[in-house]
């Protein structure tokens, strides 16, 4: 499997995620899920400025990139990025492989509660998050590869 890491990150791709998990993970294409953002060209553009000049970025729908990989073979080192655990039940639920889940930035806002410095959920962002855990999926939250990870237990533990 050449998906190396899914990870929700509200920021998508900034400095924190260039410089430790496209380094460590050896990542060769970043693929954005989001509808939203697939239909923001401006915001897109952004995204493959950000990117390292080797690293290829695509934009998904989460239906379309769901459809995408059921009839094709993800052959590069890739990093999925997410901007919230609803999405990343769907991926799950409609088939998308993956072993981990990694939670980096959450912001806190309205309607969200903290529980970590960097990781702030609403009920159904946590009851997604608990869905995908029960089907076998590690849920990681860490930051950077060299923080120590939490386990979802340890974050419901961890509410501020």
């Amino acid at each position: 499997m050449a998906i190396e890491l899914v990870r929700i990150d509200d920021r998508l791709i900034h400095g924190q995620v260039v410089t430790t998990w496209v380094k460590q993970k050896r990542i060769e294409q970043i693929l954005i899920i989001n509808d939203d953002i697939v239909n923001d060209p401006v915001q897109k553009s952004v995204f493959d400025m950000m990117a390292p000049q080797d690293v290829l970025v695509k934009t998904f729908s989460i239906h379309k990139f769901i459809e995408v990989y059921h009839k094709t073979t993800i052959k590069r080192r890739t990093l999925i990025l997410l901007t919230n655990s609803v999405d990343a039940l769907a991926l799950c639920q409609g088939g998308v492989d993956f072993n981990t889940l990694n939670l980096g930035g959450m912001k806190n806002k309205p309607g969200r509660k903290q529980y970590t410095k960097a990781v702030s959920l609403n009920e159904e962002e946590l009851k997604a998050l608990k869905m995908i855990n029960e089907t076998g999926v590690k849920v990681e939250i860490q930051m950077i590869p060299s923080e120590k990870i939490l386990t979802l237990n340890d974050l419901e533990r961890n509410e501020k």
